[in-house]
């Protein structure tokens, strides 16, 4: 490799004499020209009184340098289970997702009395209705399904030459529709089931419990019944995921710009989650398809004889925009641009560090 035009990332030596002049040149070690995981322990192999502190440095910075995305050769199947174990750390956050469900199924409440009613329905437990096993399932799934997928994805388009935002965003895209199918559709459905059925404890009667819930509903309507709205949770994840991965990689590449770092250079932790609550943020904008999801979802009962018997997309984004006009669209967005910015520092900012580490560990 030449060491002209290359952004070079020093390691820290130390003072140590065998250790000076060792770099990382764009994610490969000075004077390798093949970025496979089998380089990063060059250094290693070629310094071996190196201290172990500055061996173990110096390879995780070559892993990190060298994460397989984007531009990774070859399927990396170990992107399934960072998927699912990050996804899991998502649902820390069900308490802004119940509470951005109930704003969009009851579109009149204020976002003080949307918590006031999630509250009565039995305080702690209400705040996280829908967790456990529904959203424990879709997040183990789901994230394992979007990751992989957008991974390979984001590698392959960045193999073609595009952009990392325009990688970002065809991956994040192509991540949320599989997801969206895959797993997501009973688990979403049954999710809003649990947060805007109506709660019968109030009025004396045992209510059901969420499997029985699911059984009538299964038993009633069959598959149909509960993957309803799956079309709407497809585009909803498409544009989300596509919005979030696209925005946070064209801010991380902005700032590399403004710093004057070249495209492979990592940025700091705190550039790199800035970068995701961007993301996070800014793909809250397809909150209308959010709100008509819950409302083709809802279990609450609609006293409107406008609400269509058989909902789609379209006659239910009719309905809500008749009823409640242009902000109905976008009750729910302050919780979901929370819940936005926690998910996307999760899936894209931490995935990132710890597909790094996998790197490392297994090569």
């Amino acid at each position: 490799m030449g060491r002209q035009g290359h952004p070079r990332a020093r390691l820290r030596t130390d003072g140590h004499p065998l250790a000076r002049g060792w770099d990382v040149c764009g994610g490969q070690i000075a004077g390798c020209h093949d970025p496979s995981p089998k380089y990063s322990h060059l250094l290693l192999l070629s310094a071996p009184s190196l201290p172990p502190r500055l061996l173990l440095r110096s390879s995780i910075v070559a892993a990190m340098a060298i994460e397989k995305e984007p531009g990774q050769k070859g399927v990396n199947w170990s992107n399934i289970a960072v998927g699912g174990i990050m996804n899991m750390v998502t649902t820390l956050g069900q308490p802004l997702e119940v509470l951005k469900t109930q704003m969009a199924a009851n579109r009149s409440q204020s976002m003080f009395q949307a918590m006031q009613t999630i509250w009565s329905r039995g305080g702690v437990a209400g705040v996280y209705q829908g967790l456990i096993p529904w959203a424990w399932i879709e997040a183990s799934t789901k994230g394992a399904v979007l990751l992989f997928t957008a991974s390979e994805i984001e590698s392959a388009t960045s193999g073609w030459g595009l952009n990392p935002a325009t990688a970002g965003l065809l991956g994040g895209m192509g991540g949320g529709v599989a997801q969206a199918y895959a797993t997501m559709g009973f688990c979403t459905c049954m999710k809003t089931a649990e947060i805007t059925r109506h709660k019968q404890a109030a009025t004396g009667v045992k209510p059901p419990s969420t499997w029985a819930v699911f059984a009538d509903i299964y038993r009633r309507e069959g598959l149909a019944g509960i993957n309803k709205g799956v079309n709407a949770v497809a585009v909803r994840q498409c544009t989300n995921w596509g919005s979030r991965m696209g925005f946070a990689r064209l801010a991380e590449n902005s700032i590399r710009k403004a710093q004057g770092k070249g495209e492979h250079e990592k940025l700091s932790a705190a550039e790199k989650i800035f970068s995701s609550s961007v993301g996070g943020a800014l793909g809250t904008w397809n909150q209308p398809i959010e709100v008509v999801r819950v409302e083709m979802q809802s279990m609450s009962k609609s006293t409107s004889p406008n609400r269509p018997q058989k909902v789609n997309i379209v006659n239910t984004l009719s309905y809500i925009y008749k009823e409640n006009g242009f902000k109905g669209l976008y009750r729910g967005v302050t919780p979901r641009i929370g819940l936005g910015i926690w998910q996307t520092v999760c899936m894209v900012s931490f995935a990132d560090y710890v597909k790094a580490w996998l790197v490392h560990l297994l090569s």
